[in-house]
């Protein structure tokens, strides 16, 4: 079949026109882009009996031929995208109702316009709508590449006569980074609702708003957008930086870009080139992490991302660090204050910046100590004090001696660790406090033979006891 298009020569040639113009401009943008990540684009015909219907100048499957031919050509010379083509209901008649009428004519690999072209030449509808099929099977035409950007490009004339569930199968196929969400062009009016939760529709009333279809699909699988994320203080200013940026796709989970946040030489955040075809989970990694869900972007626009970002430093070190004792870097469990879930651990004697808030603090020292509803303000120092520990120097008699540490509060007491088992000495740091030590010999069968002996511990100081019990 030869493409000679007499009547519908000229509409045909104005339609394409500007895409090639476009084309042009991008790739000589892109051309100049040091991103190396490949563009696959899986076109996925509809070849149904339904293709052979007369639409404006001539029938669905020859304007579709027509306009997909000269797009392919202009993707041509793009060193970093690759096209493929699948088609369904090519085979088998209608009549036959088969749903796995559905083929990978031409697969992924460079310089294969010519290959797609003369396939499209050869399409004669006769099958099936196999659509949701279709676009499962998609999922397999892709190479394992984790550095390509997976872009299906589906035009149809019908709904899916097969039963399949479209919505469901694009969704499942989106989360696992198969593809990103697919496009489809529907050349028949009315099925917009079976579509759209699938992917981007859009409805094709006529040849123009097909080929416009078209043009709005490619520029955007072919340019990157450009995006600034600005990260603000509690007045709204931009005054965060040296913050790293996550972009996630909302659909899947899958990490797509990471930046460390700057100002560049005027001042202003640093401008980001991102794909637009993907929706993200924008997430600025302070502590805890600032994120704003299902962020979208339109092709060839700037965006602006605003995340509220005020920090303060906490500074947790020892009251007095003395100068000839060298005191334990203990860690501390820094927590939110609505579940206590622990967001970070921070080193005593040390500055961390924090999302400004309230916070309860748990230092790993023996006992534990909690210091809670501490507050971290805007651009500015909370200093904590932690007092130095001593040692429990703790010699017994004989090494079978069994027994627990406790501390003494207001009269109570609270279990803080078993003494070892087995040896006669042993050195425990503790916090500053009173304590006691309630012990026996494994060997005494009398609960009568336990010994109490209370003791003081002070900051940078040695306390020395000495355990004697009784034996049989």
């Amino acid at each position: 079949m030869k493409f000679s298009f007499p009547k519908y020569k000229l509409i045909i040639a104005l339609l394409v026109l500007p895409f090639c113009v476009i084309a042009q401009t991008d790739k000589n943008s892109v051309s100049g882009n040091k991103n190396t990540e490949k563009t696959r684009i899986l076109f996925v015909v509809d070849c149904s009996h339904n293709m052979n219907e007369k639409w404006q100048s001539d029938t669905k499957i020859k304007i579709t031929q027509v306009l997909l031919s000269n797009i392919i050509d202009s993707l041509a010379g793009y060193d970093n995208v690759e096209c493929a083509l699948r088609v369904f209901g090519n085979e088998k008649e209608y009549t036959s109702a088969d749903c796995d009428d559905t083929h990978l004519l031409v697969p992924f690999y460079r310089l294969n316009g010519d290959n797609i072209k003369a396939k499209l030449k050869t399409l004669i509808p006769k099958g099936t709508s196999a659509v949701a099929k279709s676009l499962e099977k998609s999922a397999e035409d892709f190479p394992k590449d984790k550095l390509s950007r997976n872009i299906v490009v589906m035009i149809v004339d019908n709904i899916d006569k097969c039963d399949g569930d479209i919505n469901q199968i694009s969704a499942a196929m989106q989360k696992s980074g198969k593809y990103i969400k697919p496009f489809i062009i529907g050349i028949s009016k009315g099925m917009k609702k079976n579509y759209d939760a699938c992917g981007t529709y859009y409805e094709a009333k006529g040849e123009i708003d097909f080929s416009k279809a078209l043009n709005t699909i490619v520029k955007q699988a072919l340019h990157n957008t450009t995006v600034q994320v600005n990260l603000l203080n509690n007045k709204q200013e931009i005054t965060e930086t040296d913050i790293p940026l996550m972009f996630y796709d909302n659909e899947s989970g899958q990490l797509r870009y990471s930046f460390v946040h700057t100002f560049n030489s005027s001042g202003q955040s640093d401008t980001l080139q991102i794909d637009p075809l993907i929706k993200y989970d924008v997430v600025a990694m302070t502590i805890p992490p600032v994120e704003k869900k299902n962020v979208s972007f339109e092709a060839g626009e700037h965006s602006v991302v605003n995340l509220s970002t005020p920090q303060g430093t906490l500074y947790i070190k020892y009251v007095n660090n003395s100068k000839t004792y060298s005191p334990k870097i203990y860690p501390v469990a820094v927590k939110k204050v609505a579940n206590n879930e622990i967001i970070n651990v921070q080193p005593l004697n040390s500055k961390t910046k924090y999302i400004a808030g309230t916070y309860n603090l748990e230092v790993m020292t023996l006992p534990r100590l909690i210091i809670d509803s501490v507050e971290v303000s805007q651009s500015s120092v909370t200093t904590i004090e932690v007092p130095e520990t001593g040692v429990a120097r703790i010699e017994k008699q004989k090494s079978d001696i069994i027994g627990s540490i406790f501390v003494v509060k207001n009269g109570k007491t609270q279990w803080i660790k078993d003494i070892e088992e087995g040896n006669l000495k042993e050195n425990i740091d503790l916090l500053p406090g009173e304590y006691l030590i309630a012990a026996k010999s494994k060997s005494s069968l009398r609960s009568a033979d336990t010994v109490t002996q209370e003791f003081k511990i002070e900051s940078n100081k040695t306390t020395n006891i000495s355990l004697v019990v009784k034996t049989k």
